[in-house]
């Protein structure tokens, strides 16, 4: 993450200053004043903690399958292409990942796959297949990121439409700036990643941020919990549609859509950008697909 990325939320005082609030407290909602706000904060869940990691494994290979019930149902499959992998926290050199070629919106979590560090399959689901550019991007992240406990790759519509442009987002909305500074463009595109060197190169070019846009490819977010990171994804999806639409209204009278100020941007960050921001944001997500399902996922 950036490096501000840990520090706590941002309250602003009676005479109009930032000033920070508890760790364990819920941001407030970026303008609001700390005295109008008094009282008025939550504390946040957390994530739970384990001292098994046998039992921390089983508990996130549940919430990794949980994950591709939502690419399903936000439509982020296309044909065997996307994967989301998980570092494994009792071997952390390996990874759980998607088989290739099973539908994300039939995911169990006993079909989820582990792979070492050689590119093995040494544990999982029946359908044993590992897609090649899943391993070469996602070894590498892992690798190079030993922050990063999952990341997200897909081919989702408006993603890779914007990716087809070369350029960052700008920070138009509150939504978009929980990647100000926070996301790269990976100017690069050589077909199918199926070559160790690209893996490593897209690791490198995504250095300490949490999302990359694959030029002419598709979204790319890490982060430190699976349900950060799907959140990310999500919300930079809607990021790239809001502003492909926000661009075209405005050149349509001849205008350009107006940018959120740098500072403004920083500080709306800080409330909305931050990966526990990301894990409580994802909250919803989790929960209504749990509740669609069943729970049929955690089979």
């Amino acid at each position: 993450m950036a490096p501000h990325a840990e520090d706590g939320p941002i309250g602003v005082s009676s005479n109009g200053h930032h000033e920070s609030v508890n760790s364990g407290e819920a941001p407030l909602e970026p303008g609001i004043k700390k005295s109008i706000a008094q009282g008025k904060m939550v504390e946040f869940p957390r994530p739970p903690k384990f001292e098994d990691k046998y039992e921390e494994r089983e508990y996130l290979k549940g919430k990794l399958a949980a994950a591709f019930r939502i690419f399903g149902k936000y439509g982020f499959d296309e044909g065997v292409a996307g994967h989301i992998t998980l570092r494994d926290p009792v071997e952390p050199d390996c990874f759980w990942v998607n088989p290739f070629g099973v539908a994300f919106s039939l995911i169990n979590k006993s079909d989820l796959i582990l792979v070492n560090h050689g590119g093995q399959v040494i544990d999982g689901g029946e359908v044993r297949l590992l897609n090649t550019a899943a391993y070469m991007i996602h070894s590498a992240i892992h690798a190079a990121r030993p922050d990063v406990m999952c990341a997200a790759h897909s081919h989702s519509i408006y993603g890779r439409t914007w990716c087809s442009l070369g350029r960052k987002i700008d920070s138009l909305t509150q939504d978009s700036c929980a990647f100000n500074n926070d996301h790269v463009v990976y100017d690069s595109f050589n077909g199918v990643v199926l070559a160790e060197k690209e893996g490593k190169d897209i690791a490198a070019c995504l250095g300490d941020k949490k999302a990359a846009l694959l030029q002419n490819h598709g979204l790319l977010t890490v982060g430190k919990t699976v349900e950060e990171t799907v959140f990310w994804f999500v919300s930079l999806e809607k990021c790239c549609h809001s502003q492909l639409m926000a661009e075209a209204a405005a050149a349509s009278r001849g205008e350009k859509p107006i940018k959120i100020g740098e500072e403004e941007a920083a500080y709306t960050y800080r409330s909305v950008g931050r990966p526990h921001a990301g894990w409580f944001s994802a909250k919803p997500l989790f929960d209504v697909i749990h509740k669609e399902t069943n729970g049929d996922y955690l089979q």
